[in-house]
């Protein structure tokens, strides 16, 4: 591939490098220039263009990535996997089944060794995944590639991906009790333990609750139902001879190992009943936090064999104490909410400068202060949770929205710009949150539809993880939705400028959503801004 500028004149059938502007018309990146292109950047005085031109041996990013896609996932079906059409060099690989990620990682650490333009990311092996979740994503970084190199990549990949399904239906649970012990104690531990099933699509079929002796857990062992047996025990078990490892050598079953180097859950035991594998679970367990127990279940719940070898090699990453961002089990789906978290960043620490002494931010709208008015349209739409940025010496904007659910959070460098309230707005994000929008404090005719059409626009799956309001006649304005990949390029600005550079940067990730009237792109910086605005709006 050729890659450079050209005059305009020789520049037909050839691939546009950057977006531009030819008069009233806006041409993308990546179009292919027809002639009517050519003319109106003649038309528009462009006389250089900087483009790509394709050589014989070249294959097209499109149909590169989805040659690289269908080898690492020849049969999708088989794999449950599906993988989305290409589009701008990429092609997204979702799971068409809850259950584990299986990574051939030697595999794709060929693919990836190739040639630096040939990239595919996926997530770590055997992690727990809902269907629909993206699992890798193939991405061809110029607009083609030699088709001799993606010949060497095909070879050696070929089923490097695939999704487990989870197989397991039933479960049964046995309790024991210890003297004194309180009945909530057991309580809490069967709804936790049943939560966790219930992640993984298994129903808690049967509960024994018996004391805490070796007798009773064994006769309690040999009559539970379940394909899965999970001992939940009302003493630590310290010791491979303990009550518990002991109880399931009395029922007739094998301890394979006692003890797993992952923390929280170093004191889960595994063995098997006939073809039952039976878990004793450690007894941090009863919290809802990611433990040991919950790796070892989610492989057993895939019907996958899981070894001595298995459960050691799980210490690497196994310091789950230290994670701060643990997912916790849910009824349904695992580690994903039926829809993303996305939460909204409100952006009020400007200095209204050019309002001639007057606080651009507590202006009247519809009887409160332009302020609580925005901020209540946040709330109203179906966003997870408000943020809202203030300057350090902001108490008149703090009392118009006291009362409010909302985060507050102050910029200390707001003197520095926009950039200064994005940095402090992104730190104070949930660590589970899938992506933000920004919106801005000065903008009175943005509704709570507007926001919601941003969020149901936002799929990452299908590259949308950008979303911009844009007005009905097209014009580009806010909020805009970011997702969670931007984050730190968020976290990175600096100056004046916000957040265009990062939309600027990612145009393959851009999605417009029209919103009604002009609301996208009416800000109020100046009293004469307000003044239009009442006479227009009758107020």
């Amino acid at each position: 591939m050729k890659f450079g500028p050209v005059p305009v004149g020789e520049a037909e059938g050839a691939i546009l490098a950057y977006s531009l502007k030819a008069g009233a018309v806006r041409l993308k990146k990546g179009l292919r220039l027809a002639a009517e292109d050519i003319a109106a950047l003649r038309a528009a005085g462009i006389t250089e263009v900087t483009v790509a031109r394709l050589e014989p041996d070249d294959m097209p990013e499109d149909e590169a990535a989805q040659t690289l896609a269908r080898a690492l996932v020849p049969d999708a079906a088989e794999a449950a996997l599906r993988l989305g059409a290409p589009y701008a060099g990429r092609v997204n690989i979702q799971a068409d089944a809850a259950g584990l990620v299986q990574v051939d990682a030697a595999a794709v650490q060929r693919f990836n060794s190739v040639d630096p333009a040939i990239t595919v990311a996926t997530l770590p092996d055997m992690k727990r995944v809902a269907s629909g979740a993206l699992v890798a994503t193939v991405k061809v970084i110029p607009y083609a590639v030699d088709s001799a190199r993606v010949a060497g990549v095909l070879a050696g990949v070929n089923g490097a991906l695939r999704v487990v399904p989870f197989k397991v239906k039933t479960a049964g649970l046995v309790l024991s009790e210890v003297p004194d012990m309180k009945p909530s104690v057991l309580e809490k531990g069967r709804r936790v333990v049943e939560a966790r099933l219930n992640a993984l699509g298994i129903t808690l079929e049967e509960v024994e609750m018996v004391p805490h002796t070796e007798a009773a857990l064994a006769k309690a062992l040999a009559r539970v139902a379940g394909e899965v047996i999970l001992i939940l025990t009302g003493s630590a078990t310290s010791d491979a001879n303990d009550v518990g490892p002991q109880a399931l050598r009395a029922a007739g079953g094998r301890l394979e190992r006692f003890g797993m180097p992952v923390d929280p859950g170093n004191l889960l035991f595994l063995g098997a009943l006939g073809r039952r594998p039976v878990v004793g679970l450690p007894g941090c367990a009863r919290s809802p936090a990611l433990n040991g127990a919950d790796w070892v279940l989610e492989r057993l719940a895939c019907r996958l064999e899981v070894r001595a070898q298995d459960i050691a090699a799980m210490g690497v990453g196994g310091l789950l104490k230290e994670i701060p961002t643990r997912p916790q089990p849910r009824s349904g789906l695992p580690d994903r909410r039926e829809r993303p978290k996305v939460e909204i960043l409100l952006l009020a620490a400007g200095a209204s400068r050019r309002m001639q002494g007057r606080d651009k931010l507590l202006e009247d709208v519809g009887g409160k202060p332009m302020l609580r008015h925005a901020a209540e349209v946040a709330l109203a739409s179906a966003a997870d949770r408000v943020h809202v940025v203030l300057p350090p010496d902001a108490a008149a904007r703090r009392d118009a929205v006291a009362g409010l659910d909302l985060a507050l959070h102050e910029a200390p460098d707001r003197a520095e710009g926009m950039a200064a309230s994005v940095r402090a707005g992104i730190a104070a994000l949930s660590d589970d949150c899938d992506a933000v929008v920004l919106a801005f404090g000065d903008m009175p005719d943005v509704t709570p539809a507007d926001f919601d059409a941003l969020v149901a626009a936002f799929d990452p799956a299908q590259g949308r993880e950008i979303c911009r309001a844009v007005t009905e006649s097209g014009k580009a304005g806010h909020p805009v939705l970011f997702g969670r990949r931007f984050f730190e390029s968020l976290a990175a600005l600096a100056g004046d400028r916000g957040a265009r550079d990062v939309v600027r940067g990612a145009p393959e990730y851009l999605h417009d959503v029209e919103t009604a009237g002009e609301g996208a792109v009416t800000d109020l910086d100046t009293p004469a801004d307000w003044a239009a605005w009442r006479d227009l709006a009758g107020n």
